[in-house]
């Protein structure tokens, strides 16, 4: 109907009755009880630098403090929060200037030598030192405009931070005034089986970027703001085709099947069920290190022996192809390439993780190391 109707103005210019109604429905469903303002945009990328913009300007410092193992995006504000070495320097030359990163808490390979195998009882080491960094006059690092996270860490590995880890950092940050950006990107909507990654640590974000399902398929991002920071002067940030008009209807609409289908309900049971089968294959497989995550984004790293707990890149490429082999498509992830990145479609179905969990079985007992 609105592809028939027009398809095409700048949200940034004009007002429209489908880019209010969208916009409602996210501030109704954003976490915590008070309303928010919604920005829209193209791509997550795209919903990041208005994070960064925005929170830079309410604030009037430069600096923001990100954390190792993150992914924002590849724009060359969101590649400068992104930790990754390789994404970092493949050929645009230096990050751009004003960003810190902080160890995460990656419990399987603790950055303080304090995690417990497995992931079980992680320290609190990683909190303890963001409150050091801010609370220390000589820490080096200036009072930053905002701290940003993934509440699970996607291209790092599925690395599922703590709930207390994040609850600590919102206290943190609210004690000092500092905005917390929550990256829901590729953790939001759905996708953990709440409707955005943070809430299951009952957090609400300052700012919170959204993209990649919103849009039931179609480029779409958001970014959700709280309204006092919403503090940019008319024309600060704009963009042409910004609040696509199809891609706002289509956003409704698939907000629409996820509240009729109770979707999350669904995600939460079929992501229940495929973990206890990575877990089985954990059981079973020396080489099956660590199995995490929640929902339907679950993460299985391989390493060689799980004394030393030496990173299986080949391992997980062999998977990878022998997974593809049997018809079943699987990425990868992790900060050494080692881990097996399972992301199905929220509406997949209880039969079709059963046949995809018995043919990564079938492909996980062809590989040895």
């Amino acid at each position: 109907q609105q592809a028939a109707r027009l398809i095409h103005m700048s949200g940034t210019d004009f007002y429209y009755e489908g880019m209010v109604a969208l916009a409602e429905k996210l501030s109704e469903i954003a976490p915590g009880d008070a309303e928010r303002r919604v920005s829209f945009g193209n791509s997550g990328a795209e919903a990041m630098e208005g994070a960064i913009k925005l929170a830079r300007w309410a604030t009037g410092r430069p600096i923001v403090i990100a954390f190792l193992g993150s992914f924002h995006g590849r724009t060359m504000g969101a590649l400068s929060l992104t930790a990754s070495r390789a994404t970092q320097r493949a050929g645009f030359g230096p990050p751009a200037p004003g960003v810190v990163h902080a160890p995460y808490p990656y419990c399987y390979r603790c950055p303080f030598g304090k995690g417990v195998d497995g992931g079980k009882g992680c320290c609190t080491e990683p909190e303890r030192n963001l409150e050091r960094i801010l609370s220390d006059p000589y820490s080096g690092v200036p009072e930053p405009a905002a701290v940003i996270l993934e509440p699970v860490q996607g291209e790092g590995g599925i690395v599922d931070a703590p709930l207390d880890f994040l609850r600590e950092v919102r206290r943190i940050t609210e004690e000092r005034g500092i905005p917390l950006i929550v990256d829901e990107i590729q953790a939001g909507l759905g996708r953990t089986g709440d409707m955005y990654s943070c809430e299951a640590a009952g957090i609400t974000p300052d700012l919170m970027p959204i993209a990649k399902s919103i849009g039931g398929g179609l480029p779409l991002s958001a970014l959700i703001v709280r309204p006092d920071l919403d503090a940019w002067e008319p024309g600060a940030h704009v963009g042409t085709f910004r609040g696509n008009l199809v891609g706002m209807a289509a956003g409704l609409a698939a907000l629409q099947f996820m509240g009729r289908e109770k979707l999350l309900d669904h995600v939460k049971e079929i992501g229940g069920l495929l973990k206890r089968r990575l877990s089985e294959l954990a059981e079973e497989y020396d080489f099956v290190g660590d199995v995490r995550g929640r929902g339907l984004m679950l993460g299985m790293e391989l390493v060689k022996d799980r004394q030393s707990k030496e990173p299986w890149k080949d391992g997980t490429r062999d998977l990878q192809m022998a997974c593809l082999r049997r018809g079943l498509i699987v990425w990868k992830a992790g900060r050494f390439g080692n881990v097996l990145r399972l992301l199905p479609p929220l509406v997949t179905t209880k039969e079709q993780i059963e046949k995809g969990a018995d043919l990564l079985a079938e492909a996980t007992a062809t590989i040895h190391p």
